[in-house]
């Protein structure tokens, strides 16, 4: 193997530090005005002073140099900042800054240089009282210092500490105002006597036509040059000077030169802007294009490809946009364009009222009206099978020939919204009034919008190739519609479930599905069923201007808050499943993107597909660019950093002298607590995510979108870990993230001895509880026994009372019926008899017979109920065979003397049942048979008495009308309450239901108690 020559080795390595610093440059083929620039201006109070130079550190930290002191920005925010207590910069003005390969940051002021590594400022007193004016380091690590002295100026070698100094003989003048070294290991100086070969080798000077050099940077040629000077900037190579023709500018005066990783050329003017050279084009950028200021102090390209911009005004960046945007800078003839049509050759064409504008590979040509006036401008655009462009204007159709417009002059003229056509050559119009049908020239059809049920005209026109039909989407209430032979063969309405609302956009994919933009979402229409895509499926928003499929079949959209993307995966997954929802990638306006609310114009189309795969759409302001295979992605993980934290208003600790402690204390009783975090991306810093997570008191992370502080308040006295990660403006997270450990100091009243003592406290104080708490549940249970112990016998006293009662009530019904059967019953049968003989005695034709019949019965009635009365006072059958045996006697004959049909069941083991159980269920049924003969007026009663489970039941039910209220207070309700009373006696349940019109129930539930 050959050995590889020093020079190739010098530009291999300079290509890969090239490709690490960047993630990605700026896209070569535009122009300045056409990447995203923002401006942080000192009039609005973002700086104060002139940058004169940017540098950025391995954390990704931007330092600007200026005129009253150091700062470092995030892209979001700058820090001043100082060096530790007890070291100081040379002077508050920063002149240039330097960051070396091995991390080191290298601070030239007015009055001398420093670096700071490891959180320490090294000075170099050889420096000392001198401007520094130009820094560099060299391949082998050498750092090079050029300065402003007086009476000369120097240029000094730094290594290992050793400073070498050389230009005290005045040879290199007053000044050394840049260095640069080439691919091949040359090191340039610019000095005020002129240009300067330093090594290898001998110095050699190089005479210039001007003394006054600025900067220095990569020519055009290989080992070439480029010199900024105050006449302009001039290109050197082998030994020769000359001046550096800018592609269609001027020479000006020129302040920095930057040579992008893309090979464009930014020139910092001395008072005229920016110059961006690039692809033979050259484009000024200046104040009055919203740059900060007019004269350039510093040019810098950060590691993601942005590029920075100080100026007399403040600072300024530019980065590449996902979707770029071409306007009248780049030649169209007006930002207001109406359609945009790709054609088949590669060819883009734009509508506008000011005519016509052809875009081929980057250069634009222009058809202007022919009379100038907005009526004679084209409105839509189409290209035929011929392959001829057609536009329609006020005067009629027309088509592009040799630079100027042909008309059609069969076709007459008018507004026509939208154009399509077949492959047999027919044109379809969507004019004002009607659907115009075109062949070769002539309208052959010409169909009323009221013959297809509307009231105005179709908003976008689509010809189905493969079936032959045509597609009409409507403006008014929307709709759409397949018109075919003369015929509408489909419609499709709200009424269908279409979104309402006008139709912006109609598109046919590669499986012939029909997508339909709406503003209320977007249709997929196929073999006539309808799924609708909304916010709800997971779009960002809900208008949809257009649609578009691209070579990859994946789909894209123009909505009013951005343009997104849906893979084809996404879509075939939610096309299965419609209530599914997506995952879509969106571009808003950080993107480029111009967000509109309702479509940028009336004519078609809108969107076009050209044959670069590039989807070009009108947005009223200019036309808008994305090319789907090409979009820039940043692949660089975020560096994070966590800034400083704040306890109760009062900074604890800052990253910017020192790294973290491995555990910061907190003071105690620490109550609000702010912990600041940033993420280096600085192409969209508005763009960067963020999570956090305080382990020790936070379940997951905390998702905390851009903002770059968490809160807390109240933590308990602990160790406590942060974590914060971040993503970038293209979703890629660095989960490493950064970490911050700390500890909140207890107060004494939480340490752990002051928990121990409060415990045992506690404990000696709940023991003491306790007891008194058992001492007086000992007292209250001594208490409550002796209540029960009262209780029990006033029960016992209440139930012998009960009892002495019930038997003095028995034996009072027994002398009752006794008196009643032997002395009552007898007379009236002795007078019974007696009448008996008067009877005979009377002649029977006579008027006292009939009264003696009359009176012999009633005493023959009166001695029935009698004996009834005495067998229901004392039943004797109940004493002989038991409560089942008199229980159904006594029914059957109540049914008798009340007339009431009562239907009896009586369970024959309850016979050997106590006598006092006994007796009281049979009075029972007594007094229940009673009120239902008196008060329910019931057609029949059922009497069941049962023995289940240690229990004898009885149950008294009616079919009559209830016992209402009235009737309880009429009879005073003393019967019911005789019946509960006799129950409880015998520690039984007893249960009174009855509802007006339906009925009543007695229910008796006693124990079982065997007779002795």
């Amino acid at each position: 193997m050959g050995k590889i020559p020093r020079r190739a080795i010098l530009r291999l390595a300079m290509m890969l530090a090239a490709c690490c610093v960047c993630a990605f440059a700026l896209d070569p083929s535009l122009d300045a005005s056409q990447y995203a620039h923002t401006a942080w201006t000192i009039r609005e109070g973002f700086f104060r002073g002139n940058i004169y130079s940017i540098a950025q550190t391995g954390d990704g930290y931007l330092w600007l140099g200026t005129e009253f002191g150091l700062l470092r920005f995030d892209g979001n925010r700058y820090i001043p900042w100082q060096p530790p207590a007890g070291q100081n910069l040379p002077g508050n003005g920063i002149t240039k800054l330097l960051v070396t390969s091995d991390g080191t940051l290298w601070i030239g002021t007015y009055a001398g240089l420093v670096s700071w590594s490891g959180g320490k400022l090294t000075r170099y007193p050889e420096l000392d009282k001198q401007f520094v004016a130009a820094l560099l380091q060299t391949h082998e690590g050498t750092v090079w210092v050029g300065t402003l002295g007086s009476p000369f100026g120097r240029l000094c070698t730094i290594k290992n500490s050793d400073v070498q100094c050389q230009g005290q003989d005045g040879a290199l003048g007053r000044m050394v105002a840049s260095l640069y070294e080439d691919s091949t290991g040359a090191l340039w100086a610019a000095a005020q006597s002129g240009l300067w070969r330093w090594r290898p080798g001998l110095p050699t000077q190089y005479a210039m036509p001007t003394t006054e050099l600025k900067d220095l940077n990569r020519g055009d040629q290989e080992g070439g040059l480029l010199i900024a000077t105050r006449d302009g900037t001039r290109q050197f190579a082998h030994g020769k000077s000359e001046a550096y023709a800018i592609p269609g500018g001027k020479s000006v005066g020129t302040n920095r030169l930057l040579r992008d990783h893309d090979g464009g050329l930014w020139i910092g003017t001395i008072d005229q802007g920016l110059i961006h050279v690039h692809h033979g084009r050259t484009d000024l950028f200046s104040k009055s294009d919203g740059l900060s200021g007019d004269v350039i102090f510093s040019l810098f390209e950060d590691r993601e490809g942005s590029v920075w911009v100080s100026t007399n005004g403040g600072l300024d960046r530019f980065r590449d946009l996902a979707v770029s945007t071409i306007s009248i800078k780049q030649g169209l003839l007006n930002d207001a364009a109406w359609s945009i049509l790709a054609a088949r050759d590669g060819s883009v064409w734009v509508s506008s009222r000011n005519g016509l504008n052809q875009w081929n590979n980057g250069e634009i040509s222009t058809i202007r009206n022919g009379s100038g006036q907005p009526d004679d401008a084209p409105q839509s655009l189409f290209q035929d099978d011929r392959g001829r462009i057609l536009a329609f204007t006020g005067h009629g159709l027309v088509y592009v020939e040799g630079g100027r417009f042909v008309p059609v002059k069969a076709a007459p003229g008018g507004q026509v919204h939208s154009i399509a056509g077949d492959n047999q050559g027919n044109l379809w119009l969507s004019e004002n009034a009607s659907l115009l049908h075109l062949r070769e020239g002539r309208v052959v059809e010409q169909v009323p919008w009221s013959r297809m049920g509307r009231l105005e005209s179709a908003s976008v026109l689509l010809s189905d190739r493969e079936h032959g039909g045509l597609w009409l989407g409507f403006w008014r209430g929307g709709g759409v519609s397949y018109f075919k032979d003369g015929q509408v063969r489909a419609s499709y309405t709200a009424a269908d479930g279409l979104t309402p609302n006008a139709v912006s956009d109609l598109q046919l994919d590669h499986t012939g599905a029909l997508w339909v933009a709406t503003q209320d979402g977007l249709n997929r229409i196929k073999d006539g069923r309808i799924a609708t895509l909304t916010s709800r499926n997971g779009l960002p928003c809900n208008t949809v201007h257009w649609t578009m499929e691209d070579d990859d079949h994946t789909f894209w959209l123009y909505t009013a808050c951005g343009i997104v993307r849906i893979a084809p995966t996404e879509l075939e997954a939610w096309i299965a499943d419609p209530k599914r929802t997506i995952e879509a990638t969106v571009w808003d306006a950080a993107d480029g993107v111009r967000l509109r609310s309702t479509a940028a114009s009336y004519y078609g189309p809108r969107a076009a597909k050209s044959t670069d795969g590039k989807l070009w759409f009108v947005t009223g302001e200019g036309i808008q660019v994305i090319d789907p295979r090409h979009l820039p992605f940043n692949k660089l993980p975020p560096p994070i950093r966590i800034e400083q934290i704040t306890a109760d208003h009062k900074i604890r600790w800052q990253n910017m002298l020192s790294e973290a402690p491995s555990n910061l204390r907190l003071p105690r009783l620490t109550r609000d607590l702010e912990i600041d975090y940033t993420a280096l991306s600085l192409v969209a810093p508005e763009k960067v995510r963020f999570k956090y997570k305080l382990e020790g008191y936070d379940g997951d992370w905390q998702d905390a979108g851009n903002r770059r502080q968490a809160y807390y308040t109240n933590l308990s006295p602990t160790n406590y870990r942060f974590r914060v990660i971040a993503s970038n403006n293209s979703g890629v997270w660095n989960e490493q993230g950064a970490t911050l450990e700390f500890s909140i100091a207890p107060a004494y009243y939480q340490t752990n001895w002051f928990r121990a003592l409060c415990g045992l406290e506690l404990l000696a104080m709940f023991w003491t509880v306790y007891h008194l708490r058992v001492n007086a549940l000992k007292r209250r249970h001594n208490a409550l026994e002796q209540q029960q112990a009262l209780l029990e016998r006033h029960q016992a006293e209440i139930r012998a009372l009960n009892e002495q009662m019930i038997k003095a009530q028995e034996a009072e019904r027994m002398r009752i019926s006794g008196e009643l059967h032997d002395g009552v019953l007898q007379q009236i049968t002795s007078v019974s008899l007696r009448l008996a003989k008067v009877r005979y005695q009377v002649p029977p034709d006579s008027e006292a017979t009939a009264t003696v019949n009359g009176v012999q019965q009633q005493l023959i009635q009166i001695g029935t109920d009698i004996r009834h009365l005495s067998h229901e006072l004392h039943p004797a059958l109940l004493q002989e065979s038991g409560l089942p045996a008199a229980l159904s006697a006594y029914c059957e004959e109540f049914s008798k003397v009340r007339g009431l049909p009562v239907s009896c069941a009586a369970d024959e083991s309850v016979q050997e049942l106590s006598p006092g159980a006994a007796l009281c269920l049979y009075r029972i049924a007594q007094e229940a048979l009673g009120n239902a003969a008196k008060y329910s007026e019931a057609k029949k009663v059922d009497v069941r008495l049962t023995r289940s489970n240690g229990t004898v039941c009885l149950s008294v039910s009616d079919d009559g009308i209830g016992c209402t209220p009235d009737v309880l207070r009429r009879s005073g309700g003393l019967g019911v309450i005789n019946m509960r009373e006799r129950v409880l006696q015998l520690r039984g349940t007893f249960e009174f239901k009855s509802e007006p019109g339906r009925g009543t129930t007695v229910k008796a539930e006693v124990p079982f108690r065997p007779a002795p």
